[in-house]
């Protein structure tokens, strides 16, 4: 049984007509918040607040560096064990990373694994840049294969999701990119289910809670900047039902992986036409 503890507030004295039950928390600032939930077999847009509204996609932006990394795979451009060198760009890039030294490599499978489950910056780069040559090429590449699968409000300047004034999204742009992954890749799915991967030695650990919380949940990505919040896109598939989840701006990731699954309970009870959001520094009358 789906276990969700969801963000309701529940009203006294309350003088509309929205029940309390209905009331549901925005853990997020207007301007950072965006969601969205769509029926991933049908494309039909279930819920959507600010969906199109622009935001920064944080690491959610190595959904669209995976996408291309699959699609190598997938031409045999790169095998599983295709060595990625890193260059001296690559190995200097903030955290999250694996912290390699320039010279060092990688192989395609680990590097999936390192993007999926850890997030790590460093490794994003070297991708970039083994693939497309130099990192600003790659995300040339990463923007127009967006506009292919329909992502018509997105542009990548990096391959991280590291602060960009110039890279931007939409929450509905997300939740393409998340259903485009899945139909065009379903070989290598799997990987967003993964929580952790053994790398020289060590086991690491990633940070996407909705994995071990929500049963039928088997991805997809997290991320944060300061300027993007709390961002997360995930995959449900269980009882016949294939949603795509977004939830952009949150205030803390607890926060965000709350209202998620507030957001998808809601649409699993068929209880979200009669939902109102209300931002937390709004009264709920």
């Amino acid at each position: 049984m789906l276990v969700v503890a969801a963000l309701i507030v529940f009203v006294t004295g309350c003088t509309t007509t929205t029940s309390p039950e209905a009331v549901l928390t925005v853990p997020a600032a207007p301007q950072k918040y965006a969601a969205i939930v769509v029926d991933a077999h049908t494309g039909q847009q279930l819920f959507a607040e600010n969906a199109t509204a622009e935001r920064y996609p944080a690491s959610l932006t190595k959904m669209m560096t995976l996408y291309l990394l699959f699609e190598a795979l997938q031409q045999g451009r790169v095998t599983r064990t295709t060595p990625i060198p890193v260059s001296a760009h690559a190995a200097s890039q903030p955290p999250t990373k694996l912290y390699f030294k320039p010279g060092q490599t990688i192989d395609v499978d680990t590097a999936i694994h390192a993007l999926t489950v850890k997030s790590a910056n460093d490794v994003a780069v070297a991708v970039a840049e083994y693939l497309g040559g130099s990192e600003e090429n790659f995300a040339a590449r990463m923007t127009a294969k967006g506009r292919q699968i329909g992502m018509r409000n997105t542009v990548f300047r990096n391959a991280s999701g590291l602060p960009d004034p110039a890279q931007h999204t939409t929450a509905r742009d997300m939740a393409l990119l998340g259903m485009a992954l899945r139909k065009h890749f379903p070989q290598y799915y799997s990987y967003f289910s993964a929580t952790e991967f053994v790398f020289r030695g060590k086991r690491i650990r990633g940070h996407n809670r909705m994995l071990k919380k929500v049963a039928g949940v088997d991805g997809i990505k997290t991320g944060y900047t300061r300027a993007s919040g709390f961002n997360i896109a995930t995959s449900y598939n269980a009882g016949g039902r294939s949603l795509v989840l977004v939830v952009m701006g949150a205030d803390s990731s607890r926060k965000r992986e709350a209202h998620c699954q507030a957001l998808l309970q809601r649409v699993l009870g068929k209880s979200l036409d009669d939902t109102r959001l209300v931002y937390a520094d709004q009264p709920a009358l």
